[in-house]
């Protein structure tokens, strides 16, 4: 069977532009991109964090791009909505999520940068929190300090309960590698698109006993 062909740095260069200008949430123009081997860098300035997260989700859905980093700065500009204001849909945020235990979580803002700290049962809800946050115009940047406050469990079972969980995703995920030590799960192998990296941590972070996730996944589409 013949095997797919390498995409070369300027094609997956002109891919991302395209998918750039194809997202709505994000101005192509803000954004540079280069490539090397494979591994895309954004630069430039956008006005918030979500117009940063929707160019990195641009690039990862391009053939042939194995790594994104993201050096793209966040700057709010003048619609940057006061402190207190953004306090209070960052708390009407969390109380509208369902997977957010919001009255364990408490907030500071300050500057557009939010800081969230509290104690949670499961890692996907230290996840959910954050990305309920990061959606919200104004917000620059989020730190996680919420500590996941896992039960005693096994190595074994949080690695068999994930593994279980994956053989039961929408995704086909194959030649994933799951290592678990003191409630960190490490994540490594190829996975074929982001899609199928998402359905991989997001199988991880419900698992029981995972206090962190260490995704070390990479995106091969020709793997």
């Amino acid at each position: 069977m013949a095997q797919p062909a390498v995409m070369s740095d300027p094609q997956i260069q002109l891919d991302v532009i395209r998918e750039l200008r194809w997202d709505t949430r994000v101005n192509e123009t803000d954004v540079g991109v280069e490539v090397d081997s494979g591994i895309v860098t954004l630069t430039g300035t956008v006005g918030s964090y979500t117009k940063a997260h929707a160019a990195q989700e641009a690039a990862h859905r391009v053939a042939g791009v194995l790594d994104v980093a993201n050096d793209i700065e966040v700057r709010p500009g003048h619609e940057q909505p006061a402190d207190t204001d953004l306090a209070q849909a960052v708390r009407s945020a969390l109380s509208g999520d369902e997977h957010v235990p919001e009255a364990r979580i408490k907030t500071t803002v300050s500057r557009g940068w939010v800081t969230i700290e509290g104690t949670v049962e499961y890692y996907n809800q230290r996840y959910e929190a954050e990305r309920a946050i990061l959606r919200l115009s104004g917000v620059s940047g989020v730190t996680n300090e919420i500590t996941v406050s896992a039960p005693d469990v096994t190595p074994e079972h949080v690695r068999e309960a994930i593994e279980e969980a994956l053989e039961h995703t929408p995704e086909r995920v194959g030649g994933v590698e799951v290592e678990v030590h003191d409630g960190i799960v490490t994540l490594t192998g190829t996975v074929h698109s982001l899609s199928e990296k998402r359905a991989v941590v997001d199988a991880a972070s419900h698992a029981q006993g995972a206090r962190s996730i260490e995704d070390k996944l990479r995106i091969d589409p020709a793997a």
